[in-house]
């Protein structure tokens, strides 16, 4: 199934609602430092529950190290400065979900290293900064895995 990873991410509740979606969808979660919070944090685990325990989450050090670990697979980086709708993309089960953090999104020094085509948006109504780090997670791995007709699911 898919890789989520999220740069530096800094809501507790979030990444919570993230490792939740995680252990529910077959996705492996990476969170890459720093991050703005604690894995032993009480709201994180709150909203994660007791999904924690049946999801992959990987801590990395920082971007590269991500990398190294996830090697040279297709990755999708999500940003409002994409060209490209998440729709478009014709998702494969080993690919790549790249997120950033909620206040800043991806640094321009990562998003430099996605081909144009690999930078996707969510749409939205103008104006509007963003939607929110979990919903936008959860919008996404949906859409892939729907493409993948929701092999391995019950």
């Amino acid at each position: 199934m898919f890789d989520i990873v999220l740069v530096e991410p800094e809501i507790p509740p979030n990444a919570g609602n993230v490792i939740r979606l995680a252990a529910n969808t077959g996705c492996r979660l990476h969170l890459v430092e720093p991050l703005g919070f604690s894995m032993d944090d009480r709201s994180l685990r709150r909203a994660g529950l007791d999904y924690h325990e049946l999801a992959s989450v990987k801590t990395h050090k920082d971007w590269p190290a991500c990398l190294s670990l996830l090697g040279a697979r297709r990755r999708f980086a999500f940003t409002t400065k994409g060209t490209n709708l998440y729709t478009h993309a014709r998702y494969a089960s080993d690919d790549v979900l790249v997120f950033g953090a909620e206040t800043r999104g991806l640094p321009e020094s990562i998003l430099l290293g996605f081909q144009e085509g690999s930078r996707l948006r969510l749409p939205m109504t103008p104006g509007n900064r963003s939607i929110n780090l979990s919903n936008a997670v959860a919008v996404v791995v949906f859409e892939a895995w729907r493409q993948l007709a929701f092999g391995g699911s019950a």
